[in-house]
């Protein structure tokens, strides 16, 4: 049975009050500060969890999709999904019992002028949750693409954005077979309307709702809990645990949680007369400067942060002034970047802009920001990427309002207690964008974090 609209706006009003049937999601207020060593937050049910992005997806679909289409003056999106082989846009409208296409999935989306709703419809056997009306008896017409064909020559639409992207992975969902047998099915005429799903597909998945947003800062809250508790004695043993162990402790601590990562934690040290960064089966003595990248998947958003901590030496209360100088150092590029944004620049915009004022702060910058939500390296531009600070085809799409980034970078600075070695200290915070300004979910790192030798 399908949801009417009022429904599902009681339903989300429901979920996000936290009613009685359903424990409270993680809802924090954006913040500049970072809490060290946070508690965690409360770990939703899996039923909980269902409930919360079931509410997310039914408001996405009626607040996203009519934006969507009349930003890219498009009238019909198809989109075609085979179980395992999911389309990047179709993973996100699956609802939470539909965890995979079922046998094929189409979704179809019309909208028919006039200040009418979006049609959403499902050409498919099975249904998707009441959110997409059925549009297919097989009883009826026993060929699925046919069936297809038909609904599309009824509303006669003028552009039919199918997912086929040469530049994005996120618009190019569509496999070769079915592009061609959804083509062949349809008319001449309607086969010259056919048009790139790549900006539709970029804009839905970059596009974060007011209800995404009330969530995203307890979510990054969960992560630096997490983070914390693996920057800390009770997890680091000097002259004991590798750097391996760490990360370990990482994905069984998320395991024993029943939270996602969204790939496998990297760490590391910079230790005193050792030029490159150190991993693997390295032993964390003290004096180390550990880094930890890390991002988990908690309702359907993702994560990625990037930490140092300082490993003390015995009778050191603090890290030597030279390691807190190169995180302020990170801290300043981080405001170069931040304050490059500007809605319809482009990522090679704001990574020219980014790295002049840094540069004319006498920092070295190295910038390799991107966007964040339904992907750890989500939709929409590149700002740099390590290996090239230079423009880049990735980063020439638009800056748009209401969007999550990764304010991820490095700044290379010299360590005068270490002999003036070079450090790189790299940072990685996650912030939206509201148009306006950038704001941190949950704050950003601002002072080493301490891990006492005994």
């Amino acid at each position: 049975m399908a949801y009417s609209r009022m429904g599902l706006v009681a339903l989300a009003a429901l979920v996000l009050a936290g009613a009685a049937q359903a424990a409270e999601p993680p809802r924090l207020p954006m913040a500049e500060t970072e809490v060290a060593h946070p508690a965690l937050p409360p770990i939703l049910s899996p039923r909980d969890r269902a409930t919360v992005i079931d509410a997310i997806l039914a408001d996405r679909l009626d607040r996203v999709i009519p934006q969507v289409m009349q930003v890219h003056q498009i009238d019909m999106w198809v989109l075609v999904a085979r179980e395992y082989l999911e389309d990047p846009v179709v993973a996100t409208m699956l609802d939470a019992k539909s965890l995979r296409a079922r046998r094929r999935t189409i979704l179809v989306f019309y909208n028919p002028g006039g200040g009418k709703p979006v049609e959403r419809l499902t050409v498919s056997r099975y249904g998707l949750g009441g959110l997409f009306q059925p549009a297919w008896n097989p009883d009826v017409e026993p060929d699925q693409w046919k069936a297809l064909a038909q609904l599309i020559a009824a509303r006669n639409p003028q552009k039919i954005a199918l997912n086929v992207s040469s530049k994005s992975a996120f618009g190019d969902g569509l496999t070769k077979s079915q592009h061609d047998e959804l083509v062949a099915a349809l008319t001449p005429q309607l086969r010259e309307r056919i048009v790139s799903g790549e900006g539709p597909s970029i804009s839905w998945l970059e596009t974060r709702t007011p209800m995404e947003m009330q969530l995203y800062p307890g979510i990054l809250r969960l992560a630096h809990a997490v983070l914390g508790e693996g920057h800390s004695a009770k997890v680091v043993k000097p002259g004991v645990t590798t750097t391996d162990d760490v990360a370990w402790f990482y994905r069984a601590r998320l395991s024993e949680l029943g939270v996602d990562t969204w790939f496998h934690p990297s760490v590391g040290v910079h230790r005193q007369g050792v030029k490159d960064l150190l991993s693997g089966d390295t032993v964390i003595q003290p004096g180390d400067l550990i880094w930890t990248d890390f991002g988990i998947t908690y309702l359907r958003l993702n994560t990625d942060t990037q930490h140092l901590a300082y490993v003390l030496k015995p009778g050191e209360t603090d890290a030597p002034a030279g390691l807190k100088a190169g995180l302020a150092a990170a801290n300043r590029i981080q405001d170069a970047v931040t304050g490059a944004f500007q809605v319809g620049i482009s990522g090679n915009d704001i990574l020219a802009a980014a790295r002049k004022t840094a540069m004319d702060q006498g920092l070295k910058p190295s910038i390799y920001s991107h966007p964040l939500g339904y992907h750890g390296h989500g939709a929409g531009p590149a700002i740099g990427f390590w290996d090239n600070q230079n423009p880049d085809p990735r980063g020439e799409g638009r800056v748009n309002p209401g969007t999550v980034w990764s304010i991820e970078l490095s700044a290379f600075a010299p360590v005068p207690e270490w002999g003036g070695q070079e450090v790189q200290f790299r940072t990685e915070e996650d912030a939206f964008y509201d148009g306006k300004t950038v704001r941190y979910l949950d704050g950003r790192q601002t002072s080493l974090t301490l891990i006492p030798s005994k």
